[in-house]
């Protein structure tokens, strides 16, 4: 793998890139009236049109051969058969089986794991339809109005993402707050707004040792116990986690306890019990329906060919921008305000996993791996870094998403959002030229010096590659469906690249090093 620039595949992508980048978008739309047919696909309710992007057929043609040639189809396949895909700390790689709907097992070892997927789902079944019918209760005796979620990087932010996505299907007699920074701002400003005798805290880590969780739990639970007495927490927490010594010492029942897989990384993980205080949100049945449409996208990235397959052409796609046009970022720019921390969820999906800088076999990269991943709902970032964007120097790639039933009750309003998302995707493809900016100059009476001085600042370049994903609705699904074809495109991506997607060396240190300043 180390080795793949030196591939017939690679060096052929190579030389058309040298074609392509002097090819501008509007020439290519020119060129191919049915463009739009040819570079866009619907699978699974999601429209996928990657027409706006600096590709051709041909690349298209190319960047699968590349794939190929990588072996894509045999590493997708190892990943769903249970094999230890992540090398360096000898673990399978199975979000998927968190969701696996279907009757199939799915062996790590020679062991099924699917029992214990099926029965944690259970546990889970029971415990939120139990908080919700007011069956477990608080130490007091009164329901539960609150949930507090202790927890940081994965363990939150696929969290903030899905209950703030799903808001919409929220049951309304349960807040949700969610506590992850170690600063103890979050865990004061929460502290203040909720009853303690009504409240559930839900403490995620994998290791019960993380500092920043274990730190804001232990003050909510001194913070508990000093309002509702020393058997308290027992009722007030839960916990997800595999260290069972230290939920015993933290007091939590076994009934509150659920537990992780190693075979799942904490960026993978909002579809096991990772997603407990998601499901008390919204309620188990949504949660479900959640993982309903990640396993419909893993059977389409499991299944379709490729040339039909979404996860692995959004995966080369971001190989081509990166690796044969420069591209240094990728904008991930929702038209629905409910995705506002979909970017954020991204950061860490993308940038923890093909962060990397080594291969498979140790040696140092020879090209560009993960670029820096950003973005903001779409119209706000229209008002502020679109103009970066549209006139600056930035190499950026952009990814706009949208519904076309709003999440709001105004559909007129969505409809203004989805005229502004075409708006945009238009105006960075194409941009503004010379004679379009002087007519429209001319056209508003300026005379011949003034158009001459303003007409360098108002010209827009275009050229700039972007996809589009629409779907009708955003829902529990949709969703589920959009996090794995992300969750997959990234497996492409590190197939491509010949790296690891599934370790995080790279956090370590920090805080290791953090551990020995803090006393």
């Amino acid at each position: 793998m180390s080795l793949i620039t030196q591939t017939p595949e690679w060096k052929a992508l190579e030389q058309h890139a040298r074609v392509m980048r002097e090819r501008h978008l509007r020439e290519l739309f020119a060129a191919d009236p049915k463009r739009f047919e040819s570079l866009s696909r619907c699978e699974l309710n999601l429209l996928f049109d990657f027409s706006r992007q600096r590709v051709t057929t041909e690349t298209i043609q190319l960047l699968i051969a590349l794939a190929e040639a990588c072996d894509l189809r045999a590493r997708i396949d190892a990943m769903f058969n249970g094999e230890k895909i992540n090398s360096t700390e000898g673990r399978a790689v199975l979000h998927t089986a968190l969701r696996n709907r279907s009757d199939r097992p799915v062996f790590v070892d020679g062991k099924d794991v699917m029992p214990e997927v099926k029965a944690t789902l259970e546990k889970m079944r029971n415990f939120v339809e139990g908080v919700h019918s007011g069956r477990i209760h608080g130490h007091t005796g009164k329901t539960f109005t609150d949930v507090v979620n202790i927890g940081i990087g994965g363990s939150d932010l696929g969290i903030v993402m899905a209950t703030e996505a799903l808001a919409n299907y929220r049951n309304r007699n349960i807040r949700l707050h969610c506590v992850s920074n170690i600063d103890g701002v979050q865990l004061a400003d929460t502290l203040e707004k909720i009853d303690p005798a009504r409240t559930l805290f839900v403490v995620c880590s994998k290791t019960f040792t993380t500092l920043e969780t274990m730190t804001n739990a232990r003050i909510a639970r001194q913070w508990v116990v000093d309002r509702l007495g020393d058997g308290a927490p027992a009722r007030h927490f839960a916990a997800v986690s595999t260290n069972s010594a230290a939920m015993d010492a933290f007091l939590i029942p076994p009934q509150n306890r659920f537990t992780m897989w190693d075979w799942v990384g904490g960026r993978y993980s909002v579809w096991s019990a990772v997603g407990l205080s998601v499901a008390l949100a919204i309620g188990m049945d949504q949660f479900e329906l959640m993982l309903q449409g990640g396993y419909e996208m893993d059977e389409h990235f499991r299944t379709a060919p490729f040339h039909k397959n979404l996860p692995v052409l959004m995966g080369l796609l971001g190989v081509w921008n990166r690796n044969f046009l420069g591209m240094d970022s990728l904008a991930v720019l929702p038209y629905d305000q409910r995705l506002h921390r979909f970017p954020a969820y991204l950061q860490q999906l993308e940038m923890e996993s093909n962060g990397k800088g080594v291969t498979l076999e140790g040696t140092p990269v020879e090209y560009d791996t993960c670029g820096v991943i950003w973005g903001e709902p779409g119209s706000n970032a229209q008002h502020s870094f679109f103009q970066l964007l549209h006139q600056g120097t930035a190499r950026v790639a952009l990814d706009f998403l949208a519904p076309v039933n709003g999440s709001s009750p105004y559909q007129e309003q969505q409809n203004l959002a989805l005229a502004n998302c075409f708006a945009q995707a238009q105006a960075f493809a194409f941009g503004q030229d010379t004679d379009e900016v002087r007519a429209d100059l001319v056209e508003k009476g300026l005379d011949e010096a003034e158009v001459a001085r303003l007409t360098p600042h108002k010209l827009h370049p275009g050229n700039r590659p972007s996809t589009v994903i629409l779907f009708p609705r955003l829902g529990p699904k949709t969703l589920g469906r959009l996090i794995a074809l992300y969750e997959h495109k990234v497996l492409v991506q590190s197939v491509i690249w010949g790296i690891n997607a599934f370790d995080q060396w790279g956090v370590e240190l920090g805080k290791k090093l953090a551990s020995s300043l803090a006393p």
